[in-house]
């Protein structure tokens, strides 16, 4: 059991750190959102490489995020059940989430878009907009990050699931560690 409670930080404790470091894209994403408006409605100029960009930080911020915001309990569930229930009932839940919906559908998106990114790399593919921005390879590479993020993230939470099963209290997502997330 050692063993998984070091895993569990480990884990979240990399997601911890890689989400708030990402959160920092959103100052040059709302700077550069504020220029791309203002100079093309202001001035009527305006750069496609601007545009794709704030849409690349926003599309990176999002996928990049995603196991941050699965460890703080963001995404969606049914808090009209979830919310009240006990703990042991919350990991009993988690586990069954974590392992039998989440893992598969992210193991499913991993072997079906592994192939769509090695193309890109391999045609060191860019924007298909004149003037765009190169490099679209790289961002495609994101997809593959959000499955290991978030399969990583899951497995913790598969495994914090089993630590609270085995009655080590310690481990029990506390409310208040989720609001205002």
């Amino acid at each position: 059991m050692r063993f998984l409670g070091n895993f569990v930080h480990a884990i979240d404790s990399l997601n911890d750190w890689i989400g708030r470091g990402v959160a920092w894209l959103v100052i040059p994403m709302v700077v550069i959102t504020f220029l791309v408006a203002t100079l093309r409605y202001g001035f009527a100029v305006g750069w496609v490489s601007m545009q794709e960009s704030y849409m690349w930080l926003y599309g990176i911020m999002f996928m990049v995020g995603a196991g941050y915001t699965l460890l703080h309990g963001g995404h969606v569930r049914v808090d009209v059940f979830y919310r009240p229930a006990s703990a042991r009932y919350k990991a009993w839940v988690d586990l069954f989430g974590s392992m039998f919906l989440m893992m598969p559908v992210l193991i499913m998106i991993l072997i079906y878009s592994y192939p769509y990114v090695a193309t890109s790399w391999h045609r060191l593919e860019g924007s298909h907009e004149t003037g765009g921005l190169p490099g679209l390879f790289l961002y495609k590479s994101v997809i593959l990050i959000f499955c290991v993020l978030m399969l990583l993230q899951g497995l913790s939470l598969a495994a914090r699931s089993v630590l609270v099963l085995a009655g080590h209290k310690e481990f029990e997502i506390k409310e208040e560690e989720h609001e205002g997330v």
